[in-house]
C-alpha cells in the first residue's frame, strides 16, 4: 500500500519493467522468507496511466512477476474495498497484461473481466522424464500454460506432493524441449484438468505456478486458458459457465464472455482480508532482502 520503491513516471509497463531490473530486491525482501513464503503473489499499487482507472498493480511471486493474476485481482479488489476506496460496481484495473474490468458486488464477491485469451497450440506431445508422452494445450490466460487431463492420480490436497513432483517434470520437458507459447514466450504454469468433486461443478484443477508450488485458488487465468480451449473444441459456447474447482475444493465461476471474436472470460469468486502489517528493513539484518537461492 505504501513505502514501495519510487518507479518514476511512464506507463505501467515501463514501471514495471524498472521494478524487474532496478528494484527487484523489493519482490525478494517482501516475499521470500523471512516475512513471506513460496506459496504467496504480491501485488504493488502504482498510480495508473489512465486516471479515470480505480488502480494499476504489478503481480509478483517468489520466481519473479506475473502479467496477470486472477486471484491476485480479486484480493486486490477486496483489499481496497476493506479499506473504503472502492465501493460496489464497476472499476477498471491496469494490469502489466492489459486492463481489466472487476466488479465489486453488493455481496462482496468480485468478478473480474479478464485480458483475451486463446488457445495457441492444440495436442502438443511431450516426452516427460519417467511419465513417458503427455499430450495437452498451449493456451494464454493472462500466463502461458500447458494443460493436459492426464494425471497420474487423483485431483486432491492429499495428493499435491505427488502432482507437484508430477507437473515440475512437464515443466522440465516443455523447457528442455524448446516448447513456448506464441513469439516464443515461455510456457511457466502447468494445468492438470479432472472431473469435479461436486456435481453442480464441472471441472477441477491443479496448477502448478512459475516458482514451483501449486496455486491454492482454482486460478483466474489458468481457469481462463481451460475456457479458450472449451471454446475451440466447441465443448463451450458464448456465454455459457464453467464452474472449476481447485485443489482446495473453492470454486471460480467463469463466463465465456466475447469481445467481438476475442474471448474474455469472466472470473467471479472471494478473497478475504486476513490481515494488516507494516514490513520493517533492518540494514544491519543480512536477510533483510529475503533468502534466495
Amino acid at each position: 500500500m505504501s513505502g514501495g520503491p519510487d518507479l518514476g513516471s511512464g506507463t505501467l509497463a515501463q514501471r514495471s519493467l524498472r521494478l524487474r531490473e532496478l528494484h527487484d530486491e523489493f519482490r525478494r525482501a517482501t516475499l521470500l522468507e523471512p516475512r513471506g513464503s513460496n506459496v504467496l503473489v504480491g501485488a504493488l499499487l502504482v498510480p495508473p496511466d489512465d486516471p479515470r482507472s480505480a488502480a494499476a498493480v504489478v503481480f509478483f511471486n517468489n520466481a519473479g512477476y506475473l502479467g496477470m493474476c486472477g486471484h491476485g485481482t480479486i484480493g486486490v479488489v477486496a483489499t481496497l474495498a476493506h479499506l473504503g476506496q472502492l465501493a460496489p460496481g464497476r472499476h477498471v484495473i491496469e494490469t502489466p497484461a492489459g486492463k481489466v474490468e472487476a466488479t465489486l458486488h453488493a455481496n462482496g464477491e468480485v468478478s473480474v473481466r479478464n485480458v483475451p485469451c486463446w488457445r495457441s497450440r492444440h495436442a502438443v506431445e511431450v516426452d516427460v522424464a519417467d511419465h513417458g508422452s503427455i499430450v495437452g494445450d498451449i493456451a494464454y490466460g493472462g500466463n502461458w500454460f500447458f494443460l493436459t487431463d492426464q494425471a497420474p492420480c487423483d485431483l486432491t490436497l492429499a495428493n499435491a506432493e505427488v502432482l507437484t513432483a508430477y507437473t515440475r517434470a512437464i515443466r522440465s520437458a516443455i523447457d528442455w524441449g524448446r516448447v513456448t507459447g506464441a513469439n516464443s514466450s515461455p510456457i511457466d504454469h502447468i494445468e492438470i484438468s479432472g472431473p469435479p468433486h461436486r456435481a453442480e461443478n464441472h471441472g477441477r484443477n491443479f496448477v502448478l505456478c512459475p516458482g514451483g508450488e501449486y496455486d491454492r485458488s482454482p486460478c483466474g487465468t489458468g481457469t481462463s486458458a481451460k475456457v479458450a480451449c472449451l471454446l475451440a473444441d466447441g465443448k463451450l459456447k458464448e456465454g455459457q459457465v464453467w464452474r472449476q474447482e481447485g485443489i482446495l475444493g473453492t470454486v471460480f465461476e467463469v463466463t465465456a464472455d466475447m469481445a467481438g471474436k476475442e474471448l474474455r472470460p469472466r472470473i467471479r469468486g472471494s478473497a478475504f482480508v486476513t490481515g494488516e502489517a507494516d514490513l520493517l528493513f533492518d540494514p544491519r539484518d543480512p536477510f533483510a532482502e529475503g533468502i534466495a537461492p
